[in-house]
């Protein structure tokens, strides 16, 4: 067990003990926070076990009969995060997690509202982020959001606009949900906004998208960006190409794009990613689990390269996931998790067809993560108060261990 700077507690806990808690509990409709307060004031309330007096700067136990207060000695931004999926966006902007024996530091973000609109994705964003989410369409929820917010982030739905999908750009049925967005920024008035897509979104065919969403963003009031990004850039072993659009309220300070960190003679490859994962037998509790599908005229004939990033993970993809480098078979929904840089302890809460799905709707947790970095110096160029003691660009090296190694 370890406690970091912000006083949050984590917990290493074996992945079948943790869906066992979780479904025993939801079963009565406790959530595992609610579960572990209780027990932690039940323990104090005891008066046996009334000798805990904790006088440090994070917490303050008073007596046994007191309520527990946690003293907040940093401030965090707050934030609400639409169209969440998963949480990999979330993840990033959060921080505090393990990638490739790299450890990403916490972030002066705390999610205060999240919506997804499928109840898978819901699930596995709680059993691994926050029960905060709210499941169900955007719109039903949007009364629900809190009336103000330091920062909204979300990448609204993509099939209309991707290279793959109808074409039908923003005026198409779940694209249009950027409009959603733009209600959410109207409504809570954030000092930034940070919006994700596709690079279609940057295609001719979408131009009068592209057009409409900068000016329904910037007719708000809000100083609008957009670039293309690289995940692999970033350290992420993926040649996946994402937009972000980013605003910023007038008192605040320009967005600066996040620095790239690697360059094509440095990319994270497919075998440094995905090495000790070679030779493990198929593994449902670790997610490490893949398609039988045969080969596909479309994706589905592609294969990694070893000394590459991987291609693009769809979420759309019907089973015809790219094949492994090296084994005969397809790559498993943990490789992929790797591939768009999920640490090994996030565990999808579904079966293999709705990883494949949350996966490749995902923003890579560490592009994010660097995102993030970008927007929390942004706020405190802007003279905003978000914890001095966070690091903002810091990523700390530590090599951990691999889950599993080769032998």
């Amino acid at each position: 067990m370890a406690r970091g700077k912000s006083g949050r507690i984590v917990l290493e806990i074996d992945p079948a003990l943790k869906r066992r808690l979780h479904a025993e509990l939801s079963y009565v409709g406790v959530s595992m926070k609610e579960w572990f307060v209780r027990q932690a004031t039940n323990f104090l309330d005891t008066p046996e076990n009334n000798y805990v007096c904790d006088n440090s700067e994070e917490y303050r136990v008073r007596s046994h009969s007191d309520e527990i207060k946690e003293e907040k000695i940093m401030s965090k931004a707050s934030v609400i995060s639409m169209f969440s999926g998963c949480g990999g966006m979330d993840l990033g902007f959060r921080g505090g997690f393990d990638f490739l024996g790299d450890f990403y530091a916490d972030r002066p973000f705390d999610i205060i509202w999240a919506n997804d609109l499928r109840e898978a994705a819901c699930e596995t964003y709680k059993q691994n982020l926050d029960d905060i989410i709210r499941e169900g369409d955007v719109w039903a929820h949007l009364d629900s959001m809190p009336e103000s917010a330091d920062v909204v982030i979300g990448g609204f739905p993509c099939q209309d606009i991707s290279v793959n999908g109808k074409r039908a750009g923003v005026a198409g049925a779940r694209s249009g949900l950027y409009c959603a967005m733009v209600e959410a920024v109207r409504k809570t008035r954030p000092k930034i906004f940070v919006a994700e897509n596709v690079k279609g979104l940057l295609m001719d065919y979408n131009k009068e998208s592209l057009d409409a969403v900068f000016n329904d963003f910037s007719s708000l009031g809000y100083n609008v960006d957009y670039q293309l990004y690289r995940a692999a850039d970033y350290g992420v072993p993926q040649l996946r190409e994402r937009v972000f659009i980013v605003g910023t309220r007038p008192d605040v300070s320009r967005f600066r794009p996040p620095t790239p960190t690697h360059s094509k003679l440095d990319w994270v490859s497919c075998e440094q990613a995905l090495y000790d994962l070679e030779w493990k037998e198929e593994d449902e509790s670790f997610n490490h689990i893949w398609s039988r599908a045969k080969k596909s005229p479309e994706q589905g004939n592609r294969r990694l390269k070893s000394d590459r990033p991987g291609h693009t993970i769809r979420a759309e993809c019907h089973g015809n996931i790219q094949f492994h480098y090296k084994l005969p078979r397809r790559i498993s929904m943990r490789e992929a998790a790797r591939i768009q840089s999920f640490p090994d302890s996030f565990i999808f809460a579904s079966g293999l067809r709705e990883i494949e799905r949350q996966i490749g709707n995902a923003v890579p947790p560490v592009l994010a993560w660097h995102m993030a970095g970008a927007v929390a110096e942004c706020l405190g160029n802007s003279g905003v108060k978000i914890g001095a003691n966070f690091e903002i660009s810091d990523r700390r090296v530590s090599n951990p261990p691999r889950t599993y190694q080769l032998v």
